[in-house]
């Protein structure tokens, strides 16, 4: 009787462990889904954007979404077999962009992501979708900023997350320029940067064009674009580190969004009057290695 007793415990616990490690195996293959896996399965994705850049990501008072990055976003989830009701639009910011990605929290993100090595490290890219260039923006009755060099003992603006005030402030390989005597203020945006600039505290706010242009063609009549562009901005898709997969899909649908003419039609639509030459072409792809 406890023989029996006891060999049915053993099948017990034998049974009870397969099906643990079952389960983890399951897990296991529903971790590994690749985010081209994900939208195919489910018709669903959780996309990363900015909701205060005018012309790029903007939250509008009724709850809907704008914006160059905003379309490029739904363009490539349609070619991803997502439709536009299956999107899901999560606020993220230059300050935590790698923490969302790499934790799950996002599936792409579509946010004036500028490509750099240093952020290699951390996530994959795909793209570039559009290369903006570094710019500034005045307000519009300041005579004193021609040009870029003009910042030298200037107030500048440092939107936390973003390597932009290094391109003015430092040199070669982080920055650029290597002007010295810019004093820097802190803003935990670009949209507070614009505020700033407006309010009086602040001379310049440095970054991309597509960005401040978006911020001039919102706020007509307060600033402009001094137009002495000195960097090339390779807007990325952020993707979860290794995900070659879905670098390689989503770089095939930025490549048609292109061919087809639905680039040209969207940079138009958000800045057409902005004052800048806009580029209609494909951009290089990075590569997905």
């Amino acid at each position: 009787m406890r023989v029996r007793r006891f060999g049915a415990l053993i099948g017990a616990g034998l049974a009870l462990s397969l099906a643990v490690g079952a389960c983890g195996s399951d897990t296991e293959k529903t971790e590994a889904k690749t985010v081209v896996q994900k939208a195919k399965d489910d018709k669903k994705l959780t996309i990363g954007i900015k909701y205060d850049q005018p012309g790029l990501g903007l939250k509008k008072p009724d709850g809907t979404f704008d914006g160059f990055d905003v379309d490029v976003a739904k363009y490539v989830a349609k070619q991803l077999g997502v439709p536009e009701n299956g999107i899901t639009f999560k606020e993220t910011t230059s300050a935590n962009r790698e923490a969302f990605i790499g934790g799950g929290q996002v599936d792409l993100i579509f946010a004036t992501y500028s490509i750099t090595e240093a952020r290699k490290a951390q996530v994959t890219f795909g793209g570039p979708y559009y290369v903006a260039h570094q710019d500034t923006l005045v307000s519009a009755d300041n005579n004193d900023i021609k040009a870029a060099k003009d910042l030298k003992g200037k107030k500048l603006c440092k939107a936390a997350g973003s390597n932009s005030f290094r391109r003015i402030t430092e040199g070669p390989p982080d920055g650029k320029l290597n002007i010295k005597g810019v004093t820097l203020v802190d803003a935990s945006s670009y949209s507070e940067c614009v505020s700033k600039l407006k309010a009086g505290a602040l001379d310049a706010v440095s970054t991309d064009d597509l960005i401040i242009a978006g911020f001039a063609t919102q706020q007509k009549g307060s600033f402009k674009v001094i137009n002495d562009p000195f960097t090339d901005e390779k807007y990325g898709v952020g993707i979860k580190k290794g995900d070659k997969e879905t670098c390689e899909a989503v770089n095939k649908a930025i490549t048609q969004l292109y061919s087809d003419g639905t680039a040209k039609t969207l940079l138009d639509k958000h800045f057409s009057g902005a004052g800048l030459q806009l580029v209609t072409t494909a951009p290089q792809m990075e590569g997905c290695a």
